[in-house]
């Protein structure tokens, strides 16, 4: 069965020239929690309603803009300090990719006034992707997937090179589709040299027909080690639980997924921002758990496969002897999510989407502008993750409300997951909290901001 892309709701779509919305409130499904045009994982995911109007929202859309995301996250004293990855390359990798994504990007840009990243280049170095099918329902939600990797990563770092790796072979768990994507990996690092890889798709680790077969695909993030290359992979969207090899049932139980859970990866959780109209924050930031919408939550949890890593020995009273997740979080509620343009469909579209997939690529700009000011590649950032926040570092937001504990009905059966609740310090459902960028990005650097 087909691995789950991490984005799992498709919030709305709303014409460019469109001047009001339809409202319709975000509720869950008793019958399954899927709504009955969901055809899988490879679909547009789970449609769950149109997002109320934010107060904040940008009048394009329904979602959040990149100006009011970058005063969120604390971005523009490094971009008027020259810092905005300039220099740097991001490495994006989605199956199929989006035949409109160039345009697309350029669509963005004029619309939220960005400039265009210094070059974006396309590339398929594990073999030939299949033409474009509007009607088939896995090529239209990758090509959704893909617009957002690239938007909302040239967003935060738009000073930043971006290299597209586009596949041709769908996710099926823990065989099909995860070798092309680990070629494609590999050839961001060997021949793009990256500076950051942004992954926005995941498999439930029980789902591999083996610990062996996992453990088969984890060349490219060795690779990415040993050339100082930072992987980042959502920490998934249905909270403490994941789906089942069928990838339509959800376990009953707590699970995590690869390749968040690696080791040498740096998970991404979600959180929920809410801000003015400015962008400036009028609470603070909680657990992403849109409880109406349940399970729609940031993973968290511990390894099945992956032992405890050194540099969470000091996390070992909360995770144990596995390998905790999320390491770090972004915004990925749908009820704070950020729009994004396309037009792989014929006409000229705002999505306001959200999941671990839009925390995935918004975080991968941060690292990238944190290599401009190092220097240098940071590599696999965990071990200084944990060391900043032993240390209580200012560019680490705690993170203290909220929980990934989801429900949901299987045949008419409710279940619940009891997930984790945030805490002061390292927590299993928001790793070390948030991000305020200025601060962070000269902590992972080891360097002070030019003024």
């Amino acid at each position: 069965m087909r691995a789950m892309r991490l984005r799992t709701a498709l919030v709305t779509l709303v014409a460019v020239a469109s001047a009001s919305l339809a409202l319709a409130p975000l509720t869950g499904s008793p019958a399954g929690n899927r709504p009955s045009n969901a055809s899988g994982p490879g679909s547009i995911g789970r449609i769950v309603g149109v997002v109320p109007l934010l107060a904040s929202a940008d009048s394009s859309g329904a979602g959040y803009s990149p100006a009011q995301i970058r005063v969120n996250y604390d971005l523009n004293a490094l971009y008027r300090a020259g810092l905005d990855g300039k220099g740097e390359t991001i490495g994006i990798v989605d199956v199929y990719g989006s035949p409109t994504i160039k345009a697309d990007l350029v669509s963005f840009d004029r619309m939220f006034h960005i400039s265009a990243p210094p070059s974006f280049t396309v590339v398929r170095p594990a073999g030939t992707v299949p033409v474009f099918n509007p009607s088939a329902p896995d090529v239209v939600s990758w090509a959704e997937e893909t617009t957002l990797d690239v938007e909302w990563a040239h967003a935060m770092a738009p000073g930043a090179r971006i290299v597209l790796a586009e596949t041709g072979v769908d996710e099926v768990e823990g065989t099909s589709g995860f070798s092309q994507i680990v070629e494609a990996e590999k050839y961001l690092i060997g021949h793009e040299h990256v500076a950051v890889i942004s992954q926005s798709f995941g498999a439930t680790e029980e789902t591999f027909p083996s610990k062996s077969s996992l453990l088969s695909l984890r060349s490219a993030f060795v690779q990415a080690q040993a050339s100082h290359v930072t992987v980042l992979a959502g920490s998934g969207d249905s909270g403490a639980t994941n789906y089942m090899l069928n990838v339509n049932d959800y376990y009953t139980r707590r699970v995590t997924g690869w390749p968040a859970a690696d080791p040498l990866v740096t998970a991404v959780g979600g959180t929920q921002i809410d801000t003015d109209a400015a962008g400036r924050p009028t609470q603070s930031p909680r657990v992403w758990n849109d409880k109406a919408a349940s399970p729609l939550a940031g993973g968290g949890g511990v390894s099945s496969i992956f032992s405890r890593p050194a540099w969470q020995h000091s996390v070992a009273a909360i995770v144990g002897s596995h390998r905790g997740v999320p390491d770090i979080s972004m915004d990925a509620s749908c009820l704070s999510p950020a729009d994004v343009v396309w037009s792989f469909l014929g006409s000229k579209e705002v999505s306001s989407e959200c999941g671990t997939s839009l925390a995935t690529p918004m975080f991968a700009g941060v690292v990238a502008i944190a290599d401009q000011l190092a220097g240098h590649h940071l590599g696999l950032i965990n071990p200084m993750l944990y060391k900043l926040g032993e240390k209580k570092a200012t560019g680490l937001v705690d993170i203290t409300k909220g929980d990934n504990t989801v429900q949901f009905y299987e045949d008419g059966v409710r279940h619940v997951v009891v997930g984790f609740k945030a805490r002061k310090g390292y927590d299993l459902a928001s790793g070390w909290g948030t991000v305020d960028a200025a601060q962070l990005v000269p902590e992972l650097a080891g360097k002070p901001v030019p003024t």
